[in-house]
């Protein structure tokens, strides 16, 4: 029994185009985290092929990986990760300063991405100031600093209650509406309703893939 391999995932074969919104989702153990992992440069595929921009990432060193991380993708979780001795802005900065980018100009970027998802008026708060909703804004507020190519979301509005986590889907479901692309992780068929498309993932395969004709429209934001 030890020596039988477990492939976490096999036999994928998708393409996902720019500007596209997908839910992902399965059971416990289907493939879905380790689908969005791969996808965000955090693992690498041990076979196959992941070309992310037209670039395979497989033979590529950390250092390389962490470059295309900051460059292209942003990384929303359902646990907010954000550094409380920070303030929103500080959060919101961090990544353009591990980019090396000036001061002034991420200043600058944090406030204008703040105003774009409400939180304008909560700049020098730190999260545990915040609600759990506004914590969930400050965390994709970060993830929009360094203009990501692909969005990818673990469960948004996992610990977000129902109408908190409405606010947060018709917030993504704008900024795919201004030519985000979206990868979002969900357990929960309302919410992946309002993706595009739905990969339904099964013992490490994509069991189906749904086009949601009649998905959720996103309101404006409160």
């Amino acid at each position: 029994m030890g020596d039988q391999d477990v492939h976490a995932l096999a036999g994928v074969d998708l393409n996902i185009e720019r500007g596209s919104f997908w839910a992902i989702s399965g059971a416990s153990g289907s493939g879905k985290s380790t689908m969005l992992n791969l996808l965000g440069c955090l693992d690498r595929p041990t076979s196959g092929r992941y070309a992310l921009e037209g670039q395979s990432i497989a033979t590529l060193s950390d250092d390389e990986l962490s470059d295309i991380r900051l460059q292209h993708l942003g990384f929303v979780f359902q646990s907010f990760n954000l550094i409380p001795q920070l303030t929103v802005q500080e959060n919101i900065e961090l990544p353009l300063f591990y980019q090396g980018i000036d001061a002034s100009v991420t200043a600058e970027r944090a406030c204008a991405i703040a105003e774009r998802v409400g939180l304008s008026d909560r700049l020098k708060h730190r999260p545990t100031e915040l609600s759990g909703g506004q914590q969930q804004r400050v965390a994709i507020a970060r993830a929009l600093s360094n203009n990501p190519s692909v969005l990818l979301a673990d469960e948004p509005t996992g610990n977000l209650d129902t109408a908190t986590g409405q606010s947060i889907m018709n917030l993504l479901t704008e900024l795919h509406e201004q030519g985000k692309t979206i990868m979002m992780v969900t357990h929960e068929p309302e919410i992946a309703a309002y993706a595009q498309f739905q990969l339904v993932m099964r013992d490490g395969k994509i069991e189906s893939i749904i086009e949601n004709k009649n998905r959720v429209a996103g309101g404006a934001l409160a």
